[in-house]
């Protein structure tokens, strides 16, 4: 499969977006740890829900992708393509405990609008 230049494409923007959002996750801890709390609760909520949104984006466009790469080995619950079926199937799953996307979006914007304030 890595010899097709659409496969490859695909792995690469799957890395490309995997590890954009590691990076931010990185960045949110580290500032969380250097920060006194009180400022780090006014300051970090709104960009750590737009990061919460943006990881539940990226790990649906990931399941997707690897879907398709996987083609009907991906809808198996056994072989090939267990993980992606699982992965796919669970991917709603992981994003609703951290709140739904509309939620973290919205809260992200109004704490970026009170702190230009």
């Amino acid at each position: 499969l890595s010899e097709h230049p659409v496969i490859r494409w695909k792995l690469a923007e799957m890395a490309r977006q995997v590890e954009s959002t590691h990076h931010w996750l990185e960045n949110m801890t580290h500032q969380l740890c250097k920060m006194p709390k009180d400022q780090a609760m006014d300051v970090l909520g709104g960009p750590i829900a737009l990061m919460k949104a943006h990881s539940s984006k990226v790990m649906e466009y990931c399941a997707r992708e690897a879907r398709q790469i996987f083609g009907g080995n991906a809808y198996t619950r056994s072989g090939l393509g267990e993980k992606v079926e699982r992965l796919y199937r669970d991917v709603g799953a992981y994003a609703i405990p951290g709140g739904s996307e509309e939620i973290l979006l919205d809260l992200s914007v109004r704490q970026g609008m009170r702190a230009k304030l």
